[in-house]
């Protein structure tokens, strides 16, 4: 064997060597990633859009509407920011809730005090419409979460 087809075989088992490495330096972040946790996973969960008995815009009338906001991972999650909104533009803010892991909070239209289980909009009219009606639930950085719609000719879960 020559000198010079001695230098090629090196370098190119060289080459050889530094391709396999390289190729499972880059394998580790995937194989990484899959074994990351997943990122919080909130949904809306349930509405009740249509308050039992009379509408008669009673404070009691008005908190028998609402929406179930639940988080299905382990680890609680941030709600400040976020936004529940209706098709006509009424909008909720969350402010300073910690949804816990596994946890569910209901948002009541009318007036009351917040607990971790129950939040109030205060507000003294109906938001969701008997009929239809879509519930949009968005982040903090106003990106689409969630929504659940109901009625005819409407998108999303029913």
């Amino acid at each position: 064997m020559s000198k010079s087809m001695s230098i090629t075989a090196r370098r190119l088992t060289a080459a050889a060597l530094s391709a396999g490495a390289l190729t499972a330096v880059l394998t580790v972040p995937t194989s990484a990633a899959e074994h990351r946790p997943h990122r919080p996973h909130v949904q809306i969960s349930d509405v009740q859009y249509d308050s039992p008995g009379r509408d008669d815009r009673s404070n009691r009338s008005l908190n028998k509407e609402w929406v179930e906001i639940t988080n299905h991972s382990r680890r609680a999650v941030n709600l400040d920011g976020w936004t529940l909104r209706d098709e006509d533009g009424h909008r909720y803010r969350f402010d300073h809730v910690r949804l816990a892991g596994r946890a569910t909070v209901r948002v009541h239209t009318g007036i009351g005090r917040d607990t971790r289980t129950d939040l109030y909009q205060d507000r003294r009219h109906y938001v969701w419409d008997n009929h239809a009606d879509t519930a949009t639930l968005r982040n903090d950085r106003g990106r689409f979460v969630d929504e659940v719609s109901w009625g005819r000719h409407r998108g999303g879960r029913h």
